[in-house]
């Protein structure tokens, strides 16, 4: 019977482009036909089974967990994409950390935190408690790391994207988009997206076209959400947008004892520090400076 692992040969390519297949070294990740794994006759059976494995092939993910034992993970595989759900069990301190040859779509579904820290190569770390719902996008290449003295146990979801053959490369028309690093962001289709692909992960057999169709739509909304990072002009037009908000807010409060650069809000916003200035200047009525002050007096 095939075993799902995931595995990453040495790249450094951040982007998702239709002609990787041919232009790139592969990551060597390991696919599975999810007919082979689940077929109809003892699916009960074949699917403990299969679990089972997930959880004794866990070193070869591109997450470390640590402790091991305080979660339980359940994943599946296909063409050019791999996801896992993984549940704390206890609550105690958690990591979660990885260096991987893939790109990777973290969700926090449900979690809240006394304590802890949540950093992604290139970007300003976060210390926000309340975590729930909330996206953050690793790069291929990228070192990750996030820790939780739990208020609540945490559930996660890891999406793992090969550079090389992504679900959208047969996508035509669109040019060659640079895939940044995000953190704690919301976005509601990704949630709808990735809480669908989540019950396949979790449910009785699951229907294999139907599985790679929600692949493609997840990819496609993360290159959404990509070029809405990027795009200044349209942040403008409209202010920040709300999780820009939240994020920027929130970073601003827990640490109203330091003094904030601009470059690390507007980084966490995904904007240069000029359309940054203004952004936060048509949202909030107030440059941020002066936001900066009005928050540590009030405090």
């Amino acid at each position: 019977m095939a075993m799902s692992s995931l595995s990453a040969a040495p790249s450094s390519h951040t982007r998702f482009d239709a002609r990787a297949h041919k232009l790139r070294r592969p990551t060597n990740l390991r696919l599975i036909d999810c007919h082979s794994e689940f077929p109809a006759a003892r699916v009960d059976d074949q699917r403990a089974a299969f679990v089972q494995k997930v959880r004794i092939e866990a070193r070869a993910a591109a997450v470390v967990i640590s402790p091991a034992n305080g979660v339980k993970r359940r994943a599946l595989s296909w063409p050019g994409m791999t996801a896992e759900v993984v549940q704390a069990t206890s609550s105690e301190r958690i990591a979660y950390r990885a260096h991987a040859q893939v790109h990777m779509l973290v969700l926090c579904e449900r979690g809240a935190r006394k304590d802890g820290e949540t950093s992604i190569e290139g970007l300003p770390p976060s210390t926000l408690r309340d975590v729930t719902r909330k996206f953050s996008f690793v790069p291929a290449g990228h070192d990750y790391y996030d820790w939780h003295d739990p208020r609540t146990p945490a559930r996660m979801a890891f999406f793992y994207f090969a550079p090389e053959a992504p679900p959208l490369s047969a996508v035509s028309g669109e040019t060659e988009q640079v895939l940044s690093p995000r953190l704690l962001f919301e976005d509601a289709a990704l949630l709808a997206s990735a809480q669908k692909l989540m019950a396949l992960i979790e449910g009785p057999q699951p229907d294999c076209s139907y599985l790679q169709a929600l692949g493609v739509v997840l990819a496609h909304e993360l290159l959404r959400t990509n070029r809405g990072s990027t795009n200044g002009k349209a942040a403008i037009r409209g202010g920040l947008a709300a999780w820009q908000q939240r994020v920027v807010t929130s970073y601003i409060d827990e640490h109203l004892a330091e003094a904030v650069p601009l470059a690390k809000l507007a980084e966490l916003a995904g904007l240069s520090t000029y359309h940054f200035c203004r952004a936060l200047k048509q949202s909030l009525g107030v440059p941020p400076h002066r936001y900066m002050l009005t928050s540590a007096k009030s405090s």
